[in-house]
């Protein structure tokens, strides 16, 4: 089941990337995040008392909640980098980078909690960093100055800080229902969000958000709650080590939605690079 779970994960979380991407063609990335973090927040809390897990929140350990704050803050550092990249640079570029979280998250996996690596996951490794290469070498014709590698720095950091969250995660999750482990988490990205909003001072933007990008935001936290409610369900059953390379497979539903509503097309080489990444995941499973 939790296997079911993983995938249903990755479809939303797929969605989750062209619906933000529609809401930050104006919209400051920071502002953003903190606005689609209101909704993921109100969703994850609703799914407490529904899933019958509200009783849960006298048994939480102190070491569950220093965890739970942890994979919080780190969610809140992925997705600030994340939708910064996302605004800046290519749909098709930005994914394949944060996706080589699974990589960092299987190592991480490996030292802290002790789940061994294959010589297959080896394969596996190598295969998605090596499409992943494919998917963001640099295009023919265009500029290669830092600022049109911004994009790059700040999906990588999505990636580093993804992989930690993961990590943490599954410890914060093991004793306490995930729902209400994911609420928690959602908190804290929430109170992290708008302080980077005030910090930046850029608190006077939110009433300055297009309605239609607002929208699109709204639907991007829907997207992102539900990917998240499934992410760590799966993640309290089954391994670290496997869930979350199934959930990177939404890099496949990313692809062919970005085609259809952006018209970014891949090329040979990065349609290899996309066919290296599915199969290195794809691996992880055996």
């Amino acid at each position: 089941m939790w296997l079911l779970f993983a995938a249903a994960s990755a479809f939303f979380a797929g969605i989750t990337a062209i619906l933000a991407k529609c809401g930050i063609r104006q919209t400051d990335s920071t502002v953003a995040t903190a606005l689609r973090t209101c909704v993921v927040l109100v969703m994850a809390w609703v799914m407490v008392p529904v899933s019958g897990q509200w009783s849960g929140i006298q048994d939480i350990t102190d070491r569950a909640m220093v965890f739970l704050v942890l994979s919080g803050l780190c969610t809140g550092a992925s997705w600030l980098c994340y939708f910064k990249a996302l605004q800046i640079g290519d749909i098709n570029r930005v994914v394949p980078v944060d996706k080589t979280s699974t990589v960092l998250t299987i190592l991480l996996a490996l030292l802290f909690l002790g789940e061994g690596v294959t010589p297959v996951k080896t394969v596996a490794m190598v295969l998605i960093l090596a499409g992943t290469w494919l998917m963001i070498e640099k295009k023919s014709g265009t500029s290669s100055t830092s600022s049109s590698k911004g994009w790059f720095w700040y999906a990588a950091g999505s990636a580093i800080f993804a992989s930690l969250t993961s990590i943490l995660g599954k410890v914060g999750v093991s004793d306490i229902g995930s729902n209400l482990g994911t609420a928690i988490r959602t908190s804290v990205v929430l109170v992290m969000a708008w302080v980077m909003v005030f910090v930046t001072g850029k608190q006077k933007e939110v009433s300055k958000v297009p309605r239609r990008e607002l929208g699109f935001l709204g639907l991007s936290g829907l997207a992102t709650g539900a990917s998240w409610l499934c992410y760590y369900r799966a993640l309290q059953d089954g391994p670290a080590s496997v869930v979350a390379p199934v959930d990177k497979l939404s890099i496949l539903v990313t692809v062919a939605f970005s085609a259809i509503v952006f018209g970014e097309k891949l090329s040979r080489k990065a349609a290899l690079g996309l066919a290296l990444n599915v199969a290195g995941t794809l691996l992880m499973l055996v």
